[in-house]
């Protein structure tokens, strides 16, 4: 073996500890979601939001939720899936950010938007009806952007359209 080749063997060796040492030091919120989607908001005066989310789909992954988040962007957020309709609740439990939660009913309608719930909290917020899914924003987003009880939201796996910025959010063109 030449002492080039086993320098460079040494080098990767050494990149990839280091990597797997960065990996530990992260924090738990890095590695906690099941994966990442965009989420379609249609106001009811047809004005269409989108929001790329993480998704929260496992039982761990909605355990987890935003906890230990200092920041979210304004165009981010959280899409929790329970997989069938219940009355739903959650908290803010070692969640240092005010955030907007948003119930969504199977068929996407947005049944109740609980705006700016306390950080840290350990109230219980609860959804006014069974419903499958809530949506997270940042503190105020729902407020600040038109967002109302009877809005569309809805996920979208696959976004097969391009989008562009209007008003400061998003809108799908053909």
């Amino acid at each position: 073996m030449r002492d080039g080749d086993r320098m460079r063997g040494v080098l990767v060796a050494g990149l990839l500890a280091l990597v797997c040492a960065a990996g530990a030091l992260l924090p738990p919120w890095v590695a906690a979601h099941d994966g990442e989607a965009r989420v379609l908001i249609e106001r009811a005066d047809g004005v269409q939001l989108w929001f790329d989310v993480e998704l929260a789909l496992t039982a761990p992954a909605r355990r987890q939720g935003l906890m230990g988040r200092e920041h979210l962007a304004p165009w981010r957020g959280m899409w929790f899936d329970f997989g069938r309709a219940s009355l739903v609740t959650m908290w803010m439990k070692n969640t240092p950010l005010p955030l907007d939660m948003l119930f969504v009913r199977a068929d996407g309608r947005i049944a109740a938007v609980h705006a700016r719930a306390e950080p840290y909290s350990l109230e219980t917020i609860a959804a006014p009806e069974p419903v499958p899914y809530v949506l997270e924003l940042a503190g105020g987003s729902a407020a600040r952007l038109g967002i109302t009880r009877g809005d569309r939201a809805l996920l979208a796996a696959a976004v097969g359209t391009r989008a562009q910025r209007v008003d400061g959010g998003a809108k799908a063109v053909e």
